[in-house]
């Protein structure tokens, strides 16, 4: 057992105090093994994590990313990081579980939808209030195949940051 242990803290350098005390290989094999772990810890998050994510799952991709660096660079301890980065998923987890049964609590954590054009019109105050220009609208319905507001049923800015269009039916 102690073999073992001796050979891993050889690949890994765990046992380094200073990040300058890992050698390039050692560096490389941690990038391996987050890498790895990684792959295992998002398995256990929800499939939507990566899709479109809201502020709160992007808040987590870039946390994670930080955490998991330190794991790689030595500035953090191994073990400690990836620990982190595991409580971090499951209680992303747990809030997203939660979110499904308390509203409140969905929107606290993924906001609300805006609604931007209702019946063709531009709500201008819910256009501002998204801090969205007259341009950036205009690309966003031109993205949905809509080349004007009057041909939308409905716009929302989802929680994602997306404008989704309701097109006008004739």
């Amino acid at each position: 057992m102690e073999a073992a242990g001796t050979l891993l803290d050889m690949a890994l350098g765990l046992s380094a105090e200073k990040p300058e005390q890992l050698a390039t290989a050692q560096v490389c094999m941690r990038a391996v093994v987050v890498f790895f772990v990684l792959i295992a810890y998002l398995r256990i998050a929800k499939k939507r994590f990566l899709g479109q994510p809201t502020a709160f799952d992007a808040i987590l991709v870039i946390v994670i990313g930080s955490i998991s660096s330190r794991a790689i660079s030595g500035t953090a301890p191994f073990g400690a990081s990836l620990a982190g980065t595991l409580t971090l998923i499951v209680l992303h987890w747990l809030v997203s579980y939660a979110s499904l049964y308390l509203p409140w609590l969905s929107g606290l954590v993924k906001g609300h939808s805006t609604v931007i054009i209702r019946n063709g019109t531009v709500d201008e105050k819910a256009l501002r209030a998204a801090h969205m220009t007259e341009d950036d609208l205009a690309e966003d319905l031109r993205e949905a195949g809509v080349s004007s507001p009057g041909q939308a049923r409905e716009a929302r800015l989802e929680r994602s940051g997306n404008l989704s269009v309701i097109k006008e039916t004739s």
